[in-house]
């Protein structure tokens, strides 16, 4: 059985975000591809520091205009310390936003009413999607002796292993997965909840 809390981001509610923090197993710590790290998310993050609270991030409204997904990723590292290591990509930002690359799965999903089509990652997005996919993999490498022998000797590191690496990791609050979609249209909330 999973209970979710959904507490309100709102400065007022300080003291209920904090009681929630006190029994909760794991948060999803919710950031606009916009506003970016706001003051009250300095706030509820330091209080889930302070609990120990394992989490994983979502960047929302990537389809709104201004919206940068990378940019909040290096704020989350700047202003919380997060260890913020990007698992998704957007494909297009703003009115472009067409769809998320899973740098796991190493599949592109794209969006039609309700359904996820999976494709293969389009040419134009594969070096991006190579060099994040590298990044992930190093930063677990330094947590991971089976990952790092296999990274030092070139080879390809099975996901399943990244998958066991990367629970491990954000468990222990080495790292912050983060993901990225627009929730208002449906887009990656899927992919969030297998997450």
């Amino acid at each position: 059985q999973i209970n979710i809390i959904d507490t309100p981001g709102h400065v007022d509610f300080t003291v209920e975000v904090e009681r929630s923090l006190r029994v909760i197993d794991g948060m999803v710590a919710l950031f606009c591809a916009v506003g970016g790290v706001e003051p009250q998310s300095e706030t509820v993050w330091n209080q889930a520091e302070r609990y120990k609270v394992p989490r994983i991030a979502f960047v929302n409204k990537v389809d709104r205009t201004g919206a940068d997904y990378l940019d909040v990723i290096k704020q989350m590292n700047e202003n919380l310390d997060a260890r913020a290591v990007a698992f998704q990509l957007p494909v297009g930002q703003e009115e472009n936003f067409m769809g998320i690359i899973d740098l796991m799965a190493y599949k592109l999903y794209t969006f039609d009413e309700n359904k996820t089509i999976v494709s293969e990652i389009p040419a134009e997005h594969l070096a991006q999607a190579h060099e994040y996919k590298q990044l992930l993999i190093e930063k677990l490498a330094e947590f991971n002796e089976e990952i790092l022998e296999l990274f030092l000797e070139d080879k390809e590191v099975p996901d399943e292993l990244i998958k066991q690496a990367a629970r491990e990791a954000t468990l222990k609050l080495l790292i912050t997965p983060v993901f990225c979609g627009a929730a208002y249209k449906n887009k990656g909330i899927t992919q969030l909840l297998d997450a």
